[in-house]
């Protein structure tokens, strides 16, 4: 008899969250928490209500969205009510905005002294540029990491917004109220968790500060080993596309070179300074000789660490990414599924904005499906 396939709720069902509808980092973690089981309820501004349609990747998974007017006393009480009955909340406003709303965490602990109260803010809650605008450039530009990316001719390069927005501000923030929520399991309290993208941000260059201590990251920009100035760390063009190259170790490195066709000048090449331009030169004058294809099945299945350089629209069909089931595509919108993976309890593939199992997850609320969006 076959052992019985696990039931796919996810690793965080029967956690309630509140999310007060923003902007970036909040509605990344919120969706983070709701892919791995969170009933997460949305919680929309009127203005919102009638906008074009959401990101649908992002507003995946949640349990239903409640539209609130919280300038208006009586619903401030109603979600205030909502508070007492979650497990956390998720808010993404600038400082002090939820204490001015009368939903602060000193409101908010008060009735609930188990919620774990997440925000995010670009530059945290104080210092000089606490209340200041600002996007996810901004606040990589103040941790080095937007120096850091792009090349001599270039200057510096936004890696779009994943180093700040999603990363240092929304999956930090996922990822502290996780802990929050486990130590409150032991201890019986909540307490605020505060996501500030510069911090998180940060962090996330900590590996990149450790090589410089060691003087193992010469440059400021463009002349390091992980920054695709070394002929073994970059992307090279080919007859009709791009192969990103990623031979590190003198190991790979030679099994590239070989495959390259350069068996009689690897050992000149590996002799080499990492960012000599000739050599840069010489395996780009070969890499242009194929196409894409051609360079992908002999390299295929080897420890050169050579890979494609896929287009978005291409992810979906390469056949690693499908045999690992990578992503799902509804509604016409390609969703990379939800991370990581889990054993005993996996949380489903996205299949609709909402998930089955949300009249259920409603009364969890002490709501019912007319009361939502």
């Amino acid at each position: 008899m076959s052992a019985a396939l696990p039931e796919r709720k996810g690793p965080l069902a029967g956690l309630k969250v509140l999310e007060i509808e923003s902007i970036g980092p909040g509605p990344f973690a919120a969706m983070a928490l709701a892919d791995l089981g969170a009933n997460v309820l949305r919680i929309a501004r009127p203005s919102r209500a009638s906008a074009p349609a959401r990101n649908p990747v992002l507003a995946r998974g949640r349990t239903a969205t409640l539209t609130l007017d919280l300038k208006r006393p009586a619903d401030v009480s109603r979600l205030l009510g909502l508070v007492d009955g979650a497990d956390a909340l998720i808010e993404g406003f600038r400082p002090n905005v939820m204490e001015r709303l009368g939903l602060g965490p000193d409101k908010c602990l008060v009735r609930n002294p188990r919620l774990v109260y997440g925000r995010v803010t670009g530059w945290g809650r104080h210092g000089p540029l606490a209340l200041a605008a600002g996007h996810d450039i901004n606040y990589i530009a103040l941790t080095g990491a937007l120096y850091a990316c792009g090349t001599q001719e270039s200057g510096p390069v936004p890696p779009l917004n994943l180093v700040g927005d999603l990363g240092g501000g929304g999956l930090m923030l996922a990822f502290g109220m996780v802990c929050a929520l486990l130590e409150a399991s032991r201890s019986g309290r909540g307490q605020i968790v505060d996501a500030a993208m510069t911090d998180g941000a940060s962090v996330l260059m900590g590996m990149i500060h450790g090589l410089r201590g060691g003087g193992r990251w010469p440059a400021d920009r463009a002349g390091n080993i992980l920054d695709g100035s070394a002929y073994f760390y970059t992307c090279y063009e080919c007859a009709d596309g791009w192969m990103a190259v990623g031979a590190i170790e003198s190991e790979f490195r030679r099994q590239m070179l070989n495959l390259l066709g350069l068996e009689e000048e690897t050992a000149s090449i590996m002799a080499a300074d990492d960012r000599d331009p000739a050599v840069r030169r010489r395996l780009a004058s070969i890499f242009k000789t194929r196409t894409r294809a051609e360079w992908q099945k002999i390299f295929d299945g080897t420890d050169a660490c050579v890979s494609p350089v896929l287009r978005m629209d291409e992810v979906t069909a390469h056949e690693h990414n499908a045999a690992m089931g990578t992503f799902s595509t509804v509604d016409g919108v390609v969703h990379p599924n939800p991370a990581p993976r889990f054993s005993r309890t996996p949380p489903p593939h996205p299949t609709q904005s909402s998930p089955p199992d949300a009249a259920a997850r409603l009364k969890d609320w002490g709501l019912a499906p007319f009361d939502v969006l």
